[in-house]
This record gives structure tokens, sequence and C-alpha cells, in this order.
């Protein structure tokens, strides 16, 4: 199986024309902009359609070659990340753990990108939303919030993923339920009299139900790392993928992107449990009734593509007392998704103010009693 190693590129320099210094990707205008002159340069979107690889091909190794590159590897020891560095650095702080990080050399092999979403949210921007979200955090430490406020801590990565399409049919069996009303009438006792009263209850009727089910999925969304966990990828969406463009590194001038480190394969499974979910649905749906069983189903695949895309996400990672917290911020909407930390002194003084009221109710409680 054509499985690559995990890499990214670090050569994605564009000189400006004014001056010569390195030109970067300006979320605000959507440009490339110099920061030492100030020259802008604008991006023409692409509007070619994005390519599609086959799936079983892939796995066959029959893929076309031109699919893969190779490009200059940068791992992150303690998370595992594969992030990029400026030409000419060679060590720096993993954006994802804020871990020490070296940057090591060598090519290896990958499947190139084919999409993206560039960044629409600027650093300031992100750095307001993540402000704001640590500020409705309680028992937040003051050091976490004052870095935010006061230091470059925010990254601007774009994350890799993969998005599968698929033709699906699907036979199932299962059982409909229908809701009836059955009464019965039950002996009670009234003023020492026994007395015969009706009553009712709900109950179900079930009936074996055959049938089929087929839907055309679309970019099903699977992370291509485990540098995020599932809950930060999950808590930042959604993503418009409508939106996606064909793949161009000026939009990632001034910006770090992550190679994957979950093969397209492995991937697929998570894809499967998305559309199985999906498909589901569908079948109690089509079964209908008041409720629903689903027995058994048996999916057939048809025709199943996949294509590597890049998506923007603004990364903070903070060090507090030795532990790592990691935030991150939709790069196009600002929707934050976090790790909580605690601060010990304030939950000590909450703790405190609290047993002081409380002794103090008691107090007063007492004394006019």
């Amino acid at each position: 199986m054509l499985e690559p190693s995990y890499v990214v590129s670090n050569s994605r320099r564009f000189p400006c024309d004014a001056c010569g210094s390195d030109l970067k990707f300006a979320p605000a205008t959507g440009s490339l902009v110099c920061g030492h002159c100030g020259n802008t340069k604008p991006i023409k979107v692409s509007t070619d359609r994005l390519l599609e690889h086959d799936f079983r091909a892939y796995q066959s190794e029959t893929t076309d070659e031109t699919i893969m590159e190779e490009t200059q590897t940068a791992r992150c020891g303690s998370c595992g990340a594969e992030v990029e560095f400026e030409v000419g650095i060679h060590s720096d702080r993993c954006p994802f753990c804020a871990s020490a990080i070296v940057v090591e050399t060598g090519l290896n092999r990958h499947v190139k990108p084919q999409g993206q979403l560039p960044f629409l949210v600027s650093e300031e921007t992100a750095r307001a939303a993540l402000r704001e979200w640590l500020g409705r955090l309680w028992f937040a430490p003051s050091d976490i919030r004052r870095q935010a406020n006061t230091e470059r801590v925010l990254e601007g990565v774009y994350v890799p993923y993969w998005t599968y399409n698929a033709d699906t049919r699907t036979t199932y069996r299962g059982q409909r339920g229908t809701l009836h009303q059955q009464t019965r009438r039950i002996p009670v006792l009234a003023k020492g009299k026994r007395r015969m009263r009706t009553v009712s209850s709900t109950k179900v009727r079930w009936r074996s139900v055959r049938g089929r089910v087929s839907r055309a999925f679309q970019n099903v969304l699977v992370p291509g790392t485990k540098s995020l966990p599932r809950r930060f990828s999950d808590g930042i969406g959604p993503w418009d993928l409508s939106a996606l463009i064909g793949y161009d590194s000026r939009y990632l001038a001034g910006f770090r992107s992550e190679a994957y480190t979950v093969p397209v394969s492995e991937a697929f499974g998570d894809a499967q449990e998305i559309m199985k979910a999906v498909i589901t649905q569908d079948i109690r749906c089509d079964i209908g009734g008041d409720r629903q069983r689903v027995v058994n189903m048996d999916t057939d695949l048809g025709r199943v593509s996949f294509k590597h895309i890049l998506l923007p996400v603004w990364i903070a990672a903070y060090r507090y007392r030795g532990t790592s917290y990691r935030f991150a911020v939709n790069g196009r909407t600002g929707i934050v998704e976090g790790q909580r930390p605690w601060s010990p002194v304030k939950i000590a003084i909450a703790i405190v103010v609290a047993c002081i009221l409380a002794a103090g109710v008691a107090f007063v409680f007492y004394a006019t009693n």
C-alpha cells in the first residue's frame, strides 16, 4: 500500500517586487502584503475544479505519481505534529503544545494538498476572540489571561484534513413500530368500596420491514492529524467546504502548515463511521412509523474518491506550572475551543469566602432565633 512519510515544506517564500522583502498573506485583504514597504500583490482566486483521487487506486498503488511530492520534515517530539518553519530557522516552539522543537533535514514523500480555505480572520481578531473566551472562564489563572493580552502567542497554522466522496447503496432489515392506545379495567378501592376503573396505556405494535436506501456523500471531513484533540477539531467547526478553492501556496505565505500524520486509509475508517450514522438516519426515515428498529444493514460502496485539504486555524499554546494548555480559533469564523485551565489559588479563595459567608449566615440565623 502506498503510505507516505509525513512531512511539510518550508520553501514558500515570495519576494516583494519593490524591495525584495518577503510578502505575507493578509487575511483582511486577501492579498500578499510586504511588511517592510507596504506593497501589496493581489491573489487571483482559481476557479478550477478541485481534483479528486480514486481511493481504491491509491490503495492498490496504481495511483498517478503526480499526486505525490517531496518536502522537508519538522517533527515535534512531544505531540507528534509535523509543522513548518521558515527557511534558516532551526529551532523554535511547537505551535500545538509549546514544546521545544528542532527542525530535521531530509526529504520524504506525501500526497499533495488539492484544496484549502484561506484565512479570513486576522491575528488581532483571533486574539480578541480568545481573550473574550478566556474572560468567560471562572477561576482561570491570571497568568494565562495576561499572556493572551500581552504576548504574541498565536500561530496561524493550516491543519491537514481528508475529504471523501462516496456513492452508497444500503439494504436493510428492520421493524416499524406503530403506537396505539390500549385500555383495560382494573379494580380500585374508593371510599372503602371496590370499584372498576378504566385505564389506558400506550403500546407499540411492531412489524418487520425490508428496504433499500441510497446516498451520494460529498466532502465527508476527517482530520488528518492527532496533534489537536478531536474535540478541538469538532468544537471549532463547522467548515463551509463549498468555499474550498484549489491549493495555492501564496495563501500560506507567512503561515505554517502541518503535514498529515493520519494516513488516508486510516482516516477512511472514521469517514465510514460518519457515513454509517447518516445512513442509519436515512433508514429510520425510510422505515417510517412512530418507532424504528434497525436490525441489519449492508452497505455497498460505489466509487470512492478523496482529496487532501488544508484548513486555517489560529493556535495558542501556553505553559502553566509545567502543563501545556492549547486553544484553537477557527481561521474563518473566529469560533474558539480550548483546554480549560484552573487556578488553585482562586479556587481556595472562593472556598474561604464561601465558608465565611456561610458562617455569617448561620450566626445571624441563630442570633435572631
